[in-house]
């Protein structure tokens, strides 16, 4: 954990720094930072439209000119040709939902943070993917795995109950309009 809190002093974020290493068998396979992509202008020289515009932290993340350290430490992966299948990611927070969503498909199979992020549903989303989840205490210096519960957030609970009313939803009933091509 503390690489990752080294790796996120590079970050050019003016709301949060983030770091991510990935790691397998102990041996560094990749490390990212939050910041503007490659040959953007960066916030620390231009500004964050998201804080002028007063949006909260996790919300409408479209709006936000850099990628997430998790993203980044991934897309370096991939840049180099390095295989993620099986390791683990330490991040200095918990990752974002769609950060999240990179990490499953990407093999990740444990992550471990520090830090909070105001999105419950991404850590539902680790453990049905049947990650191994864990939150670091920098205090302890350890980390302690985070059980699944089983329980839904009121926001995965709506998306269900809008899936279910979609046609092949799961109370449909059963007619499907005709399909176009």
């Amino acid at each position: 954990m503390e690489i990752a809190e080294l790796v996120s002093k590079r970050s050019t974020c003016l709301s949060r720094q983030v770091g991510a290493v990935i790691v397998n068998d102990r041996r560094i396979l990749a490390t990212g930072y939050n910041g503007s992509p490659k040959g953007l202008p960066h916030c620390l020289d231009i500004g964050c439209l998201r804080r002028d515009l007063g949006i909260p932290s996790g919300k409408q993340l479209e709006l936000c000119r850099g990628s997430h350290g998790e993203e980044n430490a991934i897309v370096q992966a991939a840049n180099y040709g390095t295989p993620l299948e099986g390791s683990e990611i330490y991040c200095t927070h918990q990752p974002c939902l769609t950060c999240t969503k990179m990490i499953i498909n990407s093999g990740i199979k444990r992550v471990v943070f520090a830090g909070d992020y105001p999105h419950p549903m991404s850590i539902e989303f680790m453990h049905a993917a049947g990650l191994i989840v864990e939150k670091y205490d920098q205090e302890k210096g350890f980390a302690t795995r985070i059980e699944d519960d089983g329980k839904r957030t009121s926001l995965t609970e709506d998306a269900a109950a809008l899936f279910k009313q979609l046609p092949g939803g799961k109370e449909d009933d059963g007619e499907q309009g005709e399909k176009t091509m």
